[in-house]
C-alpha cells in the first residue's frame, strides 16, 4: 500500500511542479488583475468537475463496484460494466456540454456576478469559459479510465498521464499566445487540447493493459442504475471542498479586482501538499479498503485506515508549519515577477495562510470519506456536506467584507475542520473507524515536531532576512526549505517516530537494487 501510495504521489508531486511551472508564466504574464480574474473563472467551471469526478464522486462509486465485479464475476464482466458506463457518462457529458455552450452568459450571472459591473471582464470571461468547457466531456471520460487501471493496479499510468494538463498548458502558453488575442485565449485553449491528449494517453495504457474500452450504447441496467444512485450524492459528500471553493470564488468575484487572481495563486500553492497527499491517499486507499471489506477483513481494513492517517499527518503537518513560516517568501520568490507584483505576493501570502490552516482536514476529509464509500454508504457524507456547504457560505458572507482576499480561504479551512470532525463521530458511531492507540500517539508525536520546527524556522527567518536580489532569495528559500525538511526527519528520530539511519539504509538499498 506504502508503494503505492508513493507511486501516485511522486507522479502527482511532478505534475505539481509542472503545474507551478504554468502558474508562474500566467502570474507573469497577467498578473493580479481583471484578465486573470476572468481567465480563473472560465477555468474554474471545468476544473472542478475534474476534482469532483476525478477524485470524487465518481472515483468513490465506481471503482469499488469495479473492483468487487472483477472480484466476484472476472475481468469480462467487469469490462462489460466499464463499457456500459462510459457510454452513459458521455453521452450525459455531452449533452451538459451542449447545454453549457448555449447558456454560458447566464451561467457565469451565477458563478462571477461580481463580474456584471465590469462589462468587458464578463464579456472576457464568457468567451474563455466557452473554450474551456468541453475540457468536463474528456477529462471526465479520463478519470473512468483512470478508476479501471487503479482497479487493474495500475496506479502509475493513471497518475502520469494527468501531466499532460500542464505540459500541454506550458506549450500553450509560451508558443501559442503570439497568435491570439491575449495570452487569456491560449491558456484556455491549452486547457481544452489537454484534455485531449490525457484521454488518449489513458486509452492507450488500457489497450496495453488487454482492457480496451470503447463504449457502448446508453443503457440504464440495474448495475448503471446502482452507479448512479451511489454516485450523485457524492458529488456534495465527497466534492463538499470544491464546492467550497467555488464559493470563495463567486464571493471573490464580489471583492475588489485582482482578488480572484491572489486567492488562485495562493491556493496553487496549497494544493502541492494538499493534491499530492489527497489525491494519493485517496486513490490509493479506496480500493485496498474495498477488497478488505469485500473478503470480510475488518481488521485489515482498520489497520490500512489508521495507516492512512498515520502518512498524511506525517507529511501534512510539517508543510502547514513551512507555509505559515515562509508564505511570504514563497509567494514573492515564486509569483513576483513581471505584472505580478512584490506587493501582490504579499496579498496572496495572506490568502495562502489562511488556506494553510485548513490543509490537514482538507486531507483528512479524502483519507475518511472512503470508509464510507468503500461500504456502499455515499449518502451520509451527503448529509454533512449540506451543512458543511451552508456553513461555509454563512462564514464567507461574514469574512468578505472584513478580511476581502483572506476571507474565503479562512471559511473553508473552518469547514473543512468541521467536516472532519463530523465525519470522524459519524465513522466511530458505526463502528467503522478504530483509532488504535499507537496512532494517536504518533500523531501527537508529530504534531510536535512540526511546532518545533515550523518555531526554528521563524527563529532563523528573523536573523537572516529574506535577501533584495532574485538570485539570493531563490537561494534562501531553498535553504530554509531543506534546512526544515532535515530538521524535522532529525526531530522525527529524536521523538522516536521513525528510525532515521534504518530509513536511510532502505533508501540506500532500493537505488541500488534500481542500479543493479
Amino acid at each position: 500500500m506504502l508503494r503505492n501510495f508513493l507511486t501516485v504521489g511522486g507522479w502527482t508531486m511532478l505534475s505539481r511542479i509542472l503545474g507551478l511551472v504554468r502558474d508562474q508564466l500566467l502570474a507573469a504574464f497577467m498578473g493580479a488583475g481583471p484578465l486573470q480574474d476572468a481567465y480563473q473563472v472560465a477555468f474554474r467551471l471545468p476544473n472542478m468537475f475534474r476534482r469532483l469526478f476525478g477524485e470524487g464522486a465518481f472515483n468513490a462509486a465506481f471503482v469499488p463496484m469495479f473492483s468487487t465485479v472483477m472480484v466476484q464475476e472476472g475481468r469480462d464482466e467487469a469490462r462489460l460494466f466499464a463499457r456500459r458506463t462510459l457510454g452513459v457518462m458521455l453521452a450525459w457529458l455531452v449533452f451538459l456540454c451542449v447545454l453549457g455552450e448555449v447558456f454560458m452568459p447566464q451561467v457565469l450571472r451565477v458563478i462571477a456576478p461580481g463580474f456584471l459591473q465590469h462589462g468587458d471582464r464578463y464579456a472576457m470571461a464568457v468567451s474563455l469559459s466557452r473554450i474551456t468547457f468541453p475540457y468536463l466531456v474528456m477529462i471526465c471520460a479520463a478519470a473512468l479510465l483512470a478508476g479501471v487501471l487503479n482497479g487493474l493496479h495500475r496506479f502509475g499510468m493513471a497518475s502520469a498521464a494527468y501531466l499532460a494538463f500542464n505540459v500541454v498548458g506550458i506549450l500553450a502558453i509560451v508558443g501559442a499566445s503570439p497568435f491570439f488575442p491575449t495570452v487569456a485565449y491560449a491558456a484556455a485553449w491549452g486547457v481544452t487540447v489537454s484534455g485531449v491528449v490525457q484521454l488518449g494517453l489513458l486509452a492507450w495504457a488500457c489497450e496495453k493493459a488487454e482492457f480496451g474500452l470503447m463504449p457502448l450504447w446508453p443503457s440504464l441496467t440495474p448495475r448503471i442504475r446502482l452507479l448512479l444512485r451511489r454516485m450523485v450524492p457524492g458529488l456534495i459528500g465527497s466534492g463538499v471542498g470544491q464546492i467550497n471553493l467555488t464559493v470563495d470564488t463567486i464571493i471573490g468575484t464580489l471583492l475588489p479586482a485582482g482578488s480572484v487572481s491572489l486567492m488562485y495563486f495562493a491556493d496553487r500553492i496549497n494544493q502541492l501538499p494538499l493534491g499530492v497527499l489527497g489525491a494519493a491517499a485517496g486513490t490509493t486507499l479506496l480500493p485496498v479498503l474495498t477488497r478488505h471489506l469485500s473478503a470480510g477483513d475488518i481488521q485489515g481494513a482498520h489497520r490500512a485506515q489508521n495507516r492512512s492517517v498515520e502518512y498524511v499527518i506525517l507529511l501534512t503537518l510539517p508543510a502547514v508549519a513551512g507555509l505559515l513560516v515562509l508564505a511570504g517568501p514563497i509567494m514573492i520568490v515564486l509569483f513576483g515577477h513581471g505584472s505580478f507584483t512584490e506587493h501582490d505576493a504579499l496579498l496572496s501570502a495572506q490568502s495562502l495562510r489562511a488556506y494553510a490552516v485548513g490543509l490537514p482536514a482538507f486531507i483528512l476529509v479524502k483519507v475518511l470519506s472512503p470508509a464510507f464509500f468503500a461500504r456502499g454508504d455515499t449518502r451520509t457524507p451527503v448529509y454533512v456536506g449540506i451543512g458543511v456547504l451552508v456553513l461555509n457560505f454563512v462564514l464567507n458572507l461574514l469574512f468578505m467584507k472584513p478580511l476581502a482576499h483572506v476571507g474565503p480561504p479562512l471559511a473553508s479551512s473552518i469547514t473543512a475542520c468541521v467536516n472532519v470532525a463530523l465525519l470522524v463521530v459519524l465513522l466511530l458511531r458505526k463502528n467503522a473507524l478504530v483509532v488504535y492507540g499507537t496512532t494517536l500517539s504518533h500523531m501527537g508525536r508529530v504534531c510536535l515536531a512540526a511546532v518545533v520546527m515550523g518555531l526554528g524556522l521563524w527563529g532563523v527567518g528573523c536573523m537572516v532576512t529574506l535577501p533584495a536580489i532574485f538570485v539570493t532569495r531563490a537561494v534562501w528559500l531553498t535553504g530554509m526549505v531543506m534546512g526544515g525538511a532535515v530538521f524535522y526527519a532529525v526531530l522525527l528520530h529524536v521523538f522516536g517516530v521513525a528510525d532515521l539511519p534504518d530509513m536511510l539504509a532502505r533508501i540506500r538499498g532500493r537505488l541500488r537494487r534500481r542500479a543493479g
